[in-house]
């Protein structure tokens, strides 16, 4: 069986946590590097982690690899600013992008968000849908963007408001569309992105956040 080589960035992130675990327990890969910031409290015999300045990345510092994950992102309100927030989902993803694809990376997974578009006037939504734009140019064999609803999961970090619509929605989850709208759960976007690696299409490829839920079950 074939067996690849994986680039993850944002490990530690809720749905990166995820995808760490389901990809270190995939037959799939023999080997995940890890890339963030600081090292991660994890051994495995497939993992090996590098701390790097996504700012600052030299394609030099990632090993060669087949497929890259991005789950880098942030909140305007962590961030700071729209500034410092763009700085994280749109110039880091980018630079992760260019420099896995350096390193032979032939397939970028990234997990976007629902209602991405880059004329959007939202700015949350027009910096995730100017980064999905801007990925296509960088030459991948295959671009998949994973757009899930709100996530839910144990995070590190208060988010009350986050917290709030995710109780609304789940009251009015049986009204709303399967499709649409409903939050999932952030383990179950982890295994829909292993699945949708395992795909062998090209070019670019948008899984909505209900197609995420099937994949991820």
């Amino acid at each position: 069986m074939e067996t690849r080589s994986a680039l993850v960035a944002g490990a530690s992130g809720l749905v990166g946590g995820f995808l760490l675990e389901s990809l270190l327990e995939s037959p799939l890969y023999r080997e995940v590097c890890s890339l963030g910031r600081r090292a991660l409290p994890r051994q495995h015999p497939k993992l090996t982690q590098r701390t790097v300045d996504f700012a600052r990345l030299e394609p030099e510092a990632l090993p060669s690899s087949d497929d890259a994950f991005c789950c880098l992102g942030t909140t305007i309100k962590k961030a700071g600013s729209q500034e410092a927030f763009r700085a994280v989902d749109h110039d880091a993803v980018l630079a992760f992008a260019k420099a896995a694809h350096k390193a032979g990376a032939r397939r970028f997974l990234l997990v976007s968000s629902l209602g991405a578009d880059a004329r959007s006037r939202i700015f949350y939504n027009r910096v995730k849908g100017e980064i999905e734009d801007n990925l296509q140019s960088v030459g991948f064999e295959s671009l998949v963007l994973l757009r899930p609803s709100l996530l839910l999961g144990d995070r590190t970090e208060s988010r009350p408001g986050e917290r709030a619509a995710v109780a609304v929605t789940k009251v009015l989850g049986p009204l709303l569309h399967p499709f649409i709208g409903r939050p999932i759960e952030a383990r179950t976007v982890a295994r829909a992105m292993v699945a949708l690696a395992r795909e062998t299409t090209r070019g670019v490829r948008v899984a909505l956040s209900g197609e995420l839920q099937e994949l991820g079950k």
